[in-house]
């Protein structure tokens, strides 16, 4: 008899005091990149979405992928390529993380 465990995390980032600053063009680009950050990390995504102000990621952890450092590429990354793409001017990718056990 083999054991089957899993465990799915909602993450939220918010932009620095909730400025309405991610487009709903951006978001949709920001979305496909955040999911590419999963894929790589061998995560599945089962949901991303957001408004102006934050995003919401459902998704589940692959054994070799802790939490914290999830969170940390996610915001790494994430932070890096709005920067790229000059979507804001001044620092205001900020973050607060929900964990959501099911």
């Amino acid at each position: 008899m083999s054991t089957y465990t899993q465990i799915i995390y909602q993450i939220v980032f918010s932009t620095k005091y909730r400025g309405r600053t991610l487009t709903k063009d951006n978001r949709k680009e920001l979305f496909k990149y955040i999911w590419g950050i999963l894929e790589n990390k061998k995560c599945h995504l089962y949901r991303i979405n957001g408004v102006e102000d934050h995003i919401h990621i459902v998704t589940h952890l692959h054994p070799s992928v802790s939490l914290a450092s999830l969170v940390k590429d996610i915001k790494v990354a994430s932070s890096l390529y709005i920067k790229e793409q000059k979507w804001i001017k001044r620092k205001s990718w900020g973050e607060t993380l929900s964990i959501y056990f099911s």
